[in-house]
């Protein structure tokens, strides 16, 4: 009979801290946001986006002037090859490897893994999502949510109601400390 008490006593316990959990589910608020929305919305992020860009395209062209010096260089070395002594050989040779290690080198100086490229891209972009995270957070914070996913991020979003949007209200909470683009003038790709 004791054992048979606690058995129902358990099982009790369990199912009611079972429902409490599903209640709690039920009353956690979700919201999304659309990240593209949002930074193609800040003017900052697009004047940032087109200093990028010029930046890569320069910086590019010196890259491609440095591998075309290489593969001129290499052109010549094959047609003179013939005629040339050994010695003349290995030096010209030489210099084609170094000019190629220079254009390496200036290619992983802009573009490498902790290149000017990233290094300027941290110090345009990073400012300003770390605005749009903090508006976020502000806006969680202040309406209650306890998941706000990105839309834009490619998680598996197969349907989300424009209702749980907040992508506008991240926009006029980060027109605060920064320009946004005025909520009627707003658009979505």
């Amino acid at each position: 009979m004791k054992s048979r008490n606690l058995l129902l006593a358990s099982l009790l316990f369990i199912g009611t801290a079972l429902f409490a959990n599903r209640l709690q589910a039920q009353n956690q608020k979700f919201a999304f946001v659309d990240s593209d929305y949002l930074l193609t919305n800040i003017p900052e992020y697009n004047d940032a986006q087109e200093e990028l860009n010029a930046l890569s395209t320069k910086w590019e062209a010196e890259v491609t002037k440095a591998f075309k010096q290489v593969e001129d260089m290499y052109k010549e070395y094959q047609t003179e090859s013939v005629l040339l002594p050994q010695d003349l050989k290995k030096k010209k040779e030489d210099e084609i490897l170094k000019k190629e290690k220079e254009a390496k080198d200036l290619q992983m100086k802009y573009f490498g893994p902790t290149g000017d490229l990233y290094k300027k891209r941290e110090e345009l972009v990073k400012p300003i999502q770390e605005k749009v995270y903090n508006a976020i957070q502000q806006i969680a914070e202040t309406r209650n949510y306890a998941f706000i996913f990105d839309k834009a991020s490619g998680a598996s979003m197969l349907y989300a109601s424009p209702k749980l949007d907040i992508s506008d209200e991240v926009l006029d909470e980060i027109g605060n400390v920064m320009q946004t683009v005025r909520r009627e003038d707003r658009k979505r790709k």
